[in-house]
């Protein structure tokens, strides 16, 4: 047994931080799901699911903060404070992207949704259900290849989104003669696209965090 091993299990179970860390993980997928529901849906619906992807951004904001105030009041963690810190800022940064990129479809009133968009909103659908499955095997730090094989498909996503990017903005400047949408749906795929890197970020700490209490 490691010393790691046998710290944790002297450590009383966490009651504070997965909790936190499954709500935030459950609302981030939630918010994907939503915003590839709003860029498939009619024009007519999108607003509203705008709406409830700004509303899952304050949510997942807010856990990010009782996060934070959690770790100022707690000296015994599950794990390393600066884990701790980095796991749920992730996770913040990945809704803040994906959040970034609904706000520029409604503030550039982008009305014609790319095969590119949808495809960028999907892509980060599925790492987000891979990071709340992630949170999940994290909590018990007891098989760290399942946590290895989790992170290695969300990083396989980012890069498949990597591509859909590059091929997105060589269309767009291929095809599209007017600079304002030019200009409209590259910075509508460069949030979406970021979200999948901070998505990446996501599965590196989990991955860091499994290999240190290995």
């Amino acid at each position: 047994m490691t010393l790691n091993s046998i710290f944790q299990f002297l450590v009383p179970k966490d009651k504070k931080f997965f909790p936190l860390f499954e709500q935030a993980s459950k609302n981030l997928t939630l918010m994907a799901s939503t915003l590839h529901d709003a860029v498939n849906a009619p024009k007519a619906e999108r607003e509203e699911l705008f709406r409830k992807v700004e509303e899952l951004e304050a949510i997942i904001e807010d856990i990010a903060h009782k996060t934070h105030l959690e770790l100022s009041r707690n000296f015994i963690t599950p794990f390393d404070r600066e884990d701790i810190h980095s796991l749920i800022k992730s996770i913040d940064n990945v809704a803040d992207n994906m959040h970034g990129g609904a706000s520029r479809i409604r503030l550039y009133q982008v009305d014609k949704i790319t095969k590119s968009i949808r495809k960028l909103t999907e892509i980060n659908l599925e790492a987000c259900q891979l990071i709340e499955v992630g949170i999940k095997e994290l909590k018990d730090l007891k098989n760290p290849k399942a946590i290895k094989d989790t992170c290695k498909k969300i990083n396989r996503l980012e890069s498949k989104a990597d591509a859909v990017f590059d091929k997105a903005v060589a269309d767009i400047f291929e095809n599209e003669t007017d600079a304002k949408n030019i200009i409209k749906y590259k910075e509508v795929l460069s949030s979406l696209e970021m979200a999948s890197d901070k998505c990446k970020s996501v599965s590196n700490v989990m991955e860091q965090i499994s290999v240190k209490h290995s």
